[in-house]
C-alpha cells in the first residue's frame, strides 16, 4: 500500500503542473483569438493603468470592431492589431458608443488620441503617423486616467510583445 500512496502523490505532482500549463496556454490562445486580455498602460505619472481589451487581430474583427454595441464597461476597450505599421483611418459607422481612439506605434508608444462622435459617418479619424495598433475606449477614458501622447502600452501577453 505504501508504494500505491507514493505513486498517487507522484502522479499528483506531475498532473497538477501539467493542468496549470494547459490552463495558461488556453488563456493565452484566447487572447490570440480575440478574447479578453489585460493591457497595462503607463500613464503620464508613470503609474500602470489596467484595461481589459478584446483583441481585433483579423480582418473581420477589425472591420466589425465595436459596431452595433450599445454599451461597454468603463474599464474595457478594443485593441486593433495590424500586420504592419501604416497610416490608419477609423470612422464610427454603426457605432453607438462614444469612443476615444489612440494610435500606437510598434514600440507601444501612443502617438495620437482622438475623441470620436457616435454614428457620425461624415467624419473620419485618420492617423497622421504610421501605427501598428489602435486602441478604442469609452470617450474620455484616456483623459480620466492621465494618459496622453507619449505614454506607453505594455503589450506583454496581449499580442506577444
Amino acid at each position: 500500500m505504501r508504494n500505491g500512496r507514493r505513486s498517487a502523490a507522484h502522479a499528483v505532482r506531475i498532473i497538477l503542473p501539467a493542468a496549470v500549463l494547459i490552463i495558461t496556454l488556453a488563456s493565452a490562445s484566447l487572447c490570440a483569438r480575440g478574447g479578453p486580455c489585460i493591457l497595462r498602460i503607463l500613464n503620464s505619472d508613470g503609474n500602470a493603468v489596467s484595461l481589459t481589451v478584446e483583441i481585433a487581430d483579423t480582418e473581420r474583427r477589425r472591420q466589425t470592431g465595436l459596431m452595433h454595441r450599445k454599451t461597454m464597461p468603463r474599464e474595457h476597450g478594443m485593441l486593433f492589431v495590424f500586420p504592419r505599421e501604416q497610416k490608419m483611418n477609423f470612422w464610427m459607422k454603426n457605432t453607438y458608443i462614444p469612443l476615444s481612439i489612440a494610435y500606437i506605434d510598434s514600440n507601444g508608444v501612443i502617438r495620437e488620441i482622438y475623441d470620436m462622435k457616435p454614428l457620425d459617418t461624415s467624419v473620419t479619424y485618420p492617423s497622421a503617423l504610421p501605427a501598428l495598433y489602435a486602441l478604442e475606449v469609452n470617450r474620455g477614458w484616456f483623459r480620466l486616467n492621465n494618459i496622453s501622447t507619449g505614454c506607453r502600452i505594455v503589450l506583454d501577453g496581449c499580442v506577444g510583445k
